[in-house]
């Protein structure tokens, strides 16, 4: 988060909570219905422990409502990224698989190695370029459709497309062996 972007105080962000808590609610249900099978993160958890996130902070950055799903997206990835760090450290030896970004084949509770290893990739691709990174976090780890990545990132639809694809590419060829 930029600290020259005006920004929301922690008693604001508890006076927004209401007002979106259900679209974080879907935001989160998309999320581990697609990876958390029978896993102890429920969809109330995982917004709660996002909420955390955003709290911890000093300051929110303030935008309009799609920024704040943007942001809402990154606590998100931070939460299964915590989780999935809590489980490699709970195992002694961990068995690597191969990241896929195909929405029928995503990291689930079982793959935290690769949870773990996506998220080193996109840290890269965030230095290479923030806009792909923030498709991933919206797509992917938001569960936000490509309309609504489109309004929450301020761009077309077909941008949002060309860059799912090219993200998706350029993830793929930094996670391959």
């Amino acid at each position: 988060m930029h600290t020259g972007s005006p920004s929301v105080r922690p008693h604001t962000l508890d006076r927004l909570m209401p007002l979106v808590y259900d679209q974080l609610r879907s935001m989160a249900r998309r999320q581990l219905s697609r990876r958390d099978h029978g896993g102890t993160l429920s969809t109330t958890g995982l917004v709660h422990e996002a909420y955390l996130k955003l709290a911890d902070q000093a300051r929110v950055p303030a935008g309009d409502r799609a920024h704040f799903f943007a942001v809402a997206s990154v606590a998100m990835r931070h939460v299964l990224v915590d989780r999935a760090r809590a489980r490699l450290a709970g195992k002694r030896e961990g068995r690597l698989e191969r990241v896929t970004l195909d929405q029928d084949n995503l990291p689930d509770k079982d793959q935290p190695e690769s949870l773990l290893e996506l998220n080193d990739a996109l840290e890269r691709l965030t230095v290479l370029d923030p806009r792909l990174a923030q498709v991933v976090d919206c797509r992917f780890f938001g569960g936000l459709s490509e309309e609504e990545t489109a309004e929450t990132i301020g761009v077309t639809v077909r941008t949002v497309q060309r860059d799912w694809v090219k993200a998706r590419m350029l993830l793929r060829q930094a996670l391959a062996p």
